[in-house]
C-alpha cells in the first residue's frame, strides 16, 4: 500500500527504532535519580536528545520541554500562560487566535473562554491565512496577553508569515506562540533568528519519530531567566518544574534521533518532495482536467501537501475505493468525525469539503509508485 497520509503520522525511521531499542532493555535506568550508572546512563541520553532537538529548532536546550506531543505542548503553554498572567483581579484575559487553528489550540482557547477569559478567533484568507496588517491591527486594539497563530496549517498546507509577526511581537512585547507540527522537518526554523517568537510546539511523529513524545519550546526571558507559567501538571518538578512526571527515556532519545535526522541532507530532501508534488500535480491535471480543485495554494506552502477536490465525488467513498491501494485522508486526523473547520473558514461550501482529499508526500515515495493515480479518470 501506498501511503500518502504523512501529515498525520510518520513511518518511524529505522534509525530511530534502533537507537531507542537499549533504553526498552538494558537502559532502563530514571534519569531523575542519581549516581549509579544505569540514572546517569538514561540522564546522558536525555541530554543528548534536548540537544538535537535544539540544533533543529535553533533554540537552547535548556529551553526544550519534552512532552506526550503537540496537543499537550499547545495545552501546557496556552493554559499555563493564561492561568500565571491572567489570574489576578484585573489582569489581562484577552487571548487571540486564528479559526484554523489545530482543535487542541481552538478547543484550549475555548476552555479558557468558558472560564471568563476575553477570546477573539481572527479571520483567514481563502488560502487559511492571516495578514501581518491584519494581526497587527488587531493586538493594537486588544493587546493580548496571548496569540497563537500556526505556522503552517494541517489541512491545506498554507504557511503563515511567522517571521514578519514574530518582528510585530518582538516589538510590542507580547507573548507570541505557534503550533509548529506541520512544518517541522519541512521548512527551515531557525528561533534565534525570532525573537519576538517565544513558544513552539512540536511533535515526534510527524518527522520519522515515535508517536506519544513531542516538545514544547519555551523561550526564556533572559540568560539566566525562565519564563514563568503554571505547570499543566504539578508533582516532582522535571523539566524546570515546567512538566512533571518521569520521562520516558526510549521516546526522548527517538525524538533526539529523529531530529538529526531531519538536518540531514534537509534540501535534499524537500527537492525531492518538490518534485514528487509536482508530478502528482501534473498527473491530476492532465488526466482529470475539470474533475478536480486544487484548495491550496501553489506558493508558500508545506511542500508535499496537496488539498485538492475530486468534483462530484464523495470524499469517504472514495478514500474506501482506494484504500487496498493507498492511504490517504480528507483532513486533519484529530478532527475526522467532524466537517473540516479549516476549509469552512476559507470559504468553502459543505459540498465542496465533503469533496475534499487531503495528500501528504514524504522522501520515501518514488515517482513510480505515484502512477497508479493515472488510473483514476
Amino acid at each position: 500500500m501506498l501511503y500518502l497520509d504523512n501529515s498525520a503520522t510518520t513511518k518511524i525511521h529505522p534509525e530511530v527504532l534502533e537507537a531507542m531499542m537499549p533504553y526498552l532493555q538494558e537502559e532502563y535506568g530514571n534519569p531523575s535519580s542519581k549516581f549509579y550508572s544505569l540514572a546517569e546512563n538514561a540522564k546522558k541520553a536525555v541530554a543528548k536528545a534536548r540537544e538535537q532537538v535544539a540544533a533543529l529548532l535553533g533554540c537552547d536546550p535548556d529551553e526544550v520541554v519534552f512532552t506526550s506531543g503537540a496537543t499537550e505542548s499547545n495545552n501546557m503553554i496556552i493554559k499555563g500562560i493564561a492561568d500565571y498572567y491572567g489570574r489576578e483581579a484585573g489582569a489581562n484575559k484577552r487571548l487571540l487566535t486564528t479559526k484554523v487553528e489545530h482543535p487542541s489550540v481552538i478547543e484550549t482557547f475555548n476552555f479558557l473562554g468558558e472560564r471568563g477569559y476575553d477570546v477573539s478567533f481572527l479571520d483567514v484568507d481563502q488560502y487559511a491565512r492571516v495578514g501581518v496588517e491584519q494581526v497587527k491591527e488587531v493586538i493594537a486594539q486588544m493587546q493580548p496577553l496571548l496569540t497563537s497563530i500556526m505556522w503552517g496549517n494541517n489541512e491545506i498546507g498554507s504557511l503563515n508569515p511567522i517571521e514578519e509577526l514574530a518582528k510585530v511581537f518582538e516589538e510590542n512585547g507580547q507573548f507570541f506562540h505557534t503550533d509548529a507540527t506541520q512544518v517541522i522537518g519541512k521548512v527551515p526554523v531557525d528561533m534565534r533568528k525570532l525573537p519576538g517568537l517565544r513558544f513552539l510546539s512540536m511533535s515526534g511523529h510527524k518527522i520519522g519519530g515515535p508517536k506519544g513524545i513531542g516538545a514544547a519550546i519555551i523561550r526564556k526571558q533572559s540568560k539566566e531567566i525562565y519564563t514563568r507559567l503554571t505547570p499543566l501538571m504539578h508533582g516532582g518538578g522535571q523539566e524546570n518544574n515546567y512538566r512533571s512526571g518521569t520521562l520516558a527515556v526510549h521516546n526522548v532519545v527517538g525524538l533526539g534521533e529523529a531530529a538529526e535526522i531531519a538536518m540531514k541532507d534537509f534540501r535534499k530532501k524537500i527537492k525531492k518532495i518538490e518534485e514528487l508534488e509536482k508530478y502528482l500535480v501534473d498527473i491530476f491535471r492532465i488526466n482529470l482536467k475539470e474533475k478536480v480543485v486544487f484548495n491550496n495554494d501553489e506558493e508558500n506552502k508545506i511542500p508535499g501537501l496537496i488539498s485538492l477536490q475530486f468534483i462530484g465525488i464523495n470524499n469517504e467513498l472514495l478514500m474506501k475505493k482506494l484504500s487496498a491501494y493507498t492511504a490517504l485522508s480528507s483532513g486533519s486526523a484529530c478532527s475526522s468525525s467532524k466537517p473540516s473547520h479549516v476549509l469552512n473558514a476559507c470559504g468553502k461550501t459543505l459540498e465542496e469539503v465533503r469533496q475534499t482529499i487531503r495528500i501528504t508526500l514524504s522522501d520515501q515515495i518514488e515517482k513510480d509508485e505515484l502512477k497508479l493515480f493515472e488510473q483514476i479518470k
